[in-house]
C-alpha cells in the first residue's frame, strides 16, 4: 500500500485541528511543526487501520446492495417449468 498523503490544504486543516485539540482538551500549546509531525506519525503508523476499516465498511455496503439487486432481479423472473 502506498503511503497516505494529504494535499497542502488538507494538511493545513488537519494540523489546525490537532493544535485545537491540544489547546482545548490537553491545555497545551503545540506548534505547527509538532502538529504536522504528529499527523505524519499517525498517517504512517495508524492510518492503515482507518483506511482498512473504510474498505471493510464499503465492501459490506456493496455486498448488501448486490444482495438487494439480486433479490430485485429474482422478483422480476417470470414463471417457467425450469427450476434453478
Amino acid at each position: 500500500m502506498t503511503a497516505i498523503k494529504f494535499t497542502k490544504e488538507e494538511k493545513a486543516i488537519i494540523t489546525h485541528k490537532i493544535q485545537l485539540y491540544f489547546t482545548e482538551e490537553l491545555r497545551q500549546e503545540i506548534g505547527q511543526f509538532d502538529a504536522e509531525f504528529l499527523l505524519d506519525f499517525f498517517a504512517k503508523e495508524v492510518g492503515s487501520f482507518f483506511y482498512n476499516r473504510g474498505l471493510y465498511d464499503a465492501q459490506a455496503i456493496l455486498s448488501k446492495r448486490l444482495d438487494d439487486l439480486s433479490e430485485a432481479i429474482y422478483q422480476l423472473e417470470q414463471p417457467t417449468e425450469f427450476r434453478r
